[in-house]
């Protein structure tokens, strides 16, 4: 059971900094609000001895606002918030996540993408990897207080389920399934 308990202002935030972007368009000022913001990494994995995609189902407060648990179904994923590369953030949000080893090479670049463009214009940028029990080195589940649940989403329900509206998931995941479809 989730309650939220207040909402309050942010005061020193380590994620998100709201600001007011003041500019010029066709000689008319204007001003927005705008969200600066980390960018990120997703990864679309693909189990290939179980024939399921590899998901993670975990709470997010934002969502809760609009529906009555804030669970949502996502890729694996993570913020840019380290010097390191993007493929070695990807394996490490793997590894911590979902529970596989998956070496560097193995990590294939699909694509990058601004996300929440209305109020953030953060930078995704979305892998494949394709994976199997040889992997797995533990359970996943997430680091700290994250309490991340591995799902296998079987290849042939992955359509229906992008058109489930009952289950709160973001638009890169749906994107990322289209992109197999098309071109694996």
């Amino acid at each position: 059971m989730i309650k939220i308990l207040k909402i309050e202002p942010l005061v020193d935030p380590k994620y998100v900094k709201a600001r007011k972007v003041f500019f010029e368009r066709d000689g008319v000022k204007r001003d927005w609000e705008v969200v600066e913001t980390h960018d990120s990494i997703a990864v679309l994995l693909y189990h290939k001895t179980k024939k399921s995609f590899v998901l993670v189902k975990q709470f997010r407060p934002a969502v809760y606002f609009r529906n009555d648990d804030g669970m949502t179904v996502e890729l694996c994923a993570g913020l840019v918030d380290k010097d390191k590369s993007l493929k070695q953030i990807t394996k490490e949000e793997i590894l911590e996540e979902c529970g596989y080893d998956v070496p560097l090479e193995r990590i294939e670049k699909i694509t990058s993408f601004y996300t929440a463009v209305g109020f953030a214009g953060g930078l995704q940028t979305l892998y494949f990897a394709e994976i199997d029990e040889n992997f797995q080195v533990n359970n996943g589940g997430g680091i700290e207080d994250e309490q991340i649940e591995v799902v296998y989403l079987k290849i042939e329900d992955a359509k229906e389920f992008m058109m489930d509206e009952n289950i709160a998931k973001t638009p890169g995941l749906m994107y990322a399934f289209m992109w197999y479809f098309q071109f694996k």
